[in-house]
């Protein structure tokens, strides 16, 4: 995007502006989804093999290793929400309460950052357990042939970018106009992915549907608060006469999104 050309432009139009470019990626995004929709032949082949307790007998030992396996991904998963809910909650609580607290501690201000960039680090290297060097995977062809674990690391590089930036801009490094627009960005791209991600592990188990509905329907609620942070923080920056009322309403909507995070259950 032509920052230079969004700067000469009126409110409205930088909004225009914004919401084709975001949604190019969205367009994008759906594409690769689509292309991708397929799993690939071993993966394919997994995932049957996960289902078979529903489908074919198993031996005693084979299914309680199968549902070892399910248990420990599903409390891995939870516990990557609700870490990351946290970490988000804290953020926001933050934002909310910068401008007082700042005046007493003027180092308050880089710990919302600190938080995005925590939260990143821990998506992109304990996200998904089975790769290396947690597990035997291999990360390139993890994330070739698996959609969840290339959602995941882009979550991360977009959490890491945010709180880079966000951290240059509180030590006051970083000045650029078109920095003000990182964040409402990377929120609505943030969101607009979860329409594309889906959970592997809510595949599996006797209620297996009722799980993926459930996921389902946790991740749109995250997706509207999402969208919500983005259109407030975008709207703080364009309308300065009601730019009060917006800066307390994104970091508020951070602070739900966080408790929804922490209440995650597969």
């Amino acid at each position: 995007m032509d920052w230079e050309f969004l700067e000469k432009q009126p409110p409205w139009g930088r909004l225009l502006a914004i919401f084709a470019f975001l949604t190019s990626i969205c367009f994008a995004a759906n594409a690769t989804g689509a292309a991708q929709g397929q799993p690939a032949h071993h993966e394919h082949a997994e995932h049957e093999g996960m289902r078979m307790p529903m489908d074919a007998p198993m031996d005693a030992a084979t299914q309680a290793k199968l549902q070892a396996k399910i248990l420990l991904d599903k409390k891995e998963s939870e516990f990557n929400h609700h870490l990351a809910g946290l970490l988000v909650a804290v953020a926001g609580v933050f934002i909310l309460f910068q401008s007082n607290l700042a005046a007493r501690w003027p180092a308050v201000k880089l710990v919302w950052p600190a938080c995005f960039l925590l939260a990143g680090i821990f998506v992109l290297v304990w996200s998904d357990t089975e790769l290396w060097p947690f597990g035997n995977r291999q990360w390139l062809e993890a994330l070739k042939n698996n959609r969840e674990v290339l959602q995941h690391k882009m979550f991360a590089v977009l959490l890491i970018m945010l709180g880079t930036i966000e951290w240059k801009k509180a030590r006051g490094a970083l000045n650029a106009a078109w920095s003000n627009w990182v964040f409402p960005s990377v929120a609505v791209i943030g969101s607009l992915l979860l329409i594309f991600h889906h959970h592997e592990g809510g595949m599996v188990g006797e209620h297996h549907m009722e799980t993926m509905q459930r996921i389902q329907a946790q991740h749109m609620s995250y997706l509207m608060c999402g969208l919500g942070i983005g259109l407030a923080n975008g709207l703080s920056e364009l309308r300065p006469r009601s730019a009060g009322i917006f800066r307390k309403i994104w970091p508020t909507l951070m602070i739900l999104l966080g408790i929804l995070l922490m209440f995650y259950k597969e």
